[in-house]
């Protein structure tokens, strides 16, 4: 999922590990976007991937105009924010004793 953010040029990609703090997920995946645009083409090109090579359909919340997409795939939960949204949102923060996997700046 790392790669595929990074294939839509998403910034300041982390994947966190979750698993000892919570049971909604095993990992987030949580970057970022500069537009609608771009949030949009993160998505799109994700959800193609994952059902093109896991047959897996995200449960989707939020929508690109909101500035925070999540895509729930179970164990793995991906968080797509605007810049301005993820700062007021601060889920690295939330999660912070949640050791990161990968970081991408």
């Amino acid at each position: 999922m790392v790669a595929l953010a990074e294939d839509k040029q998403a910034h300041e990609i982390v994947l966190l590990d979750i698993h000892q703090f919570s049971t909604i997920a095993d990992y987030f995946v949580i970057c970022s976007g500069d537009n609608e645009r771009q949030l949009r083409s993160i998505i799109e090109y994700i959800d193609e991937v994952v059902q093109r090579e896991f047959q897996l359909n995200p449960r989707l919340e939020g929508d690109v105009s909101s500035g925070w997409i999540v895509l729930d795939y179970g164990s793995l939960v991906i968080h797509i924010f605007s810049r301005e949204q993820r700062d007021y949102y601060r889920l690295e923060q939330l999660w912070s004793k949640a050791p990161p996997v990968v970081v991408v700046q």
